[in-house]
């Protein structure tokens, strides 16, 4: 898909990925509609239109994907490990009504194609191995994304019913990603996920140092840049459905996460502490990049320490962050 030209609505155009996406499909020349809710763009996209929705309600989808050529569903509640480990039910209603509304909406708006923004945490365990594709339904997600998981699956089941299952089918893409990091991310610790809480606390110069957890934690990290490389990669095949992980296919522990940032941050006197007291998700979340490679031709190229520099000088430069207010 060419982009230049195209209607494109962006909902949740306020948070980490529909801001990157919007920077991206800007210079592609797409012509976009943003949602807010609540809380105001972080960048001022001056050649976009902006539209205050409560995308719980189905005149306001309705209103946001009117005339539109593609969607990309970036709206939704979120929270880091502390609030998913206390009210596990935060993300479920008010997830389930904004996916659903919205596609049944582009649907009847006779949108050419959805992109959906699912989640690696929908997986069920794997251990120590990445988790494929295929794999999305072996089992229950795990135990601490039980409910926040099976949102994002409904909902991945109804991209592939208006795509596969229906009369005048809708064309959809679901993206699995894994843990993206870098600019224009939370940095809030209430909700913040654990790369924007160690870049927040290096740039900071806190010390001690409070790591929550035991370091062990490993992931898979991939850079906002790169996440919408691929992302926007899955959106221009011509495939009915897709579904597909954009990530970097290795892991880090949270130790290393930490250990690259006071390395490239000059950070060397930092007395670190962890309190494996705090909540922390699972041991081990990888994922296969395989699908991705060869369907798309799609690798993440920035290195763990690049990512992380550039989102470090962001944190301290741009306007926008919460260092500069």
């Amino acid at each position: 898909m060419q982009f230049a030209g195209e209607k494109v609505l962006i909902t949740g155009g306020a948070g980490f990925l529909g801001t990157n996406l919007a920077l991206k499909l800007t210079t592609l020349g797409a012509r976009l509609r943003l949602t807010t809710h609540r809380k105001p763009l972080q960048i001022a996209f001056p050649d976009a239109e902006v539209v205050e929705a409560d995308l719980r309600r189905p005149e306001d989808c309705a209103r946001a994907v009117e005339g539109m050529d593609v969607v990309f569903i970036c709206s939704a509640q979120t929270s880091g490990a502390g609030i998913i480990r206390t009210t596990p039910l935060v993300h479920v209603t008010p997830n389930v009504l904004i996916n659903s509304l919205l596609l049944e909406a582009a649907y009847q708006a006779k949108v050419k194609k959805v992109c959906f923004i699912s989640s690696g945490a929908a997986y069920p365990g794997t251990g120590a191995r990445p988790v494929t594709e295929a794999e999305m339904f072996d089992g229950d997600p795990e135990e601490v994304y039980f409910p926040a998981g099976w949102m994002k699956r409904y909902a991945e089941i109804l991209c592939r019913t208006y795509a596969e299952k229906i009369a005048n089918p809708m064309p959809t893409v679901v993206i699995r990603p894994s843990n993206v990091y870098g600019p224009y991310d939370k940095f809030d610790f209430a909700v913040s996920h654990v790369t924007a809480a160690l870049v927040r606390r290096v740039a900071e110069r806190q010390n001690p140092l409070q790591v929550w957890g035991t370091g062990e934690d490993i992931r898979d990290l991939i850079y906002i840049d790169d996440f919408v490389e691929g992302t926007l990669a899955a959106v221009s095949t011509d495939l009915p459905f897709l579904a597909v992980n954009i990530c970097a296919g290795q892991g880090y522990a949270v130790r290393q996460v930490l250990e690259t940032l006071l390395e490239v941050d000059a950070f060397h006197d930092a007395r670190v502490t962890f309190d494996a007291s705090k909540p922390s998700t699972v041991p081990v979340r990888l994922m296969d990049n395989g699908l991705a490679r060869s369907l798309l031709g799609f690798e993440a190229k920035l290195s763990l320490a690049e990512g992380l520099r550039r989102t470090l000088a962001w944190y301290r430069n741009d306007p926008a962050s919460p260092a500069r207010r």
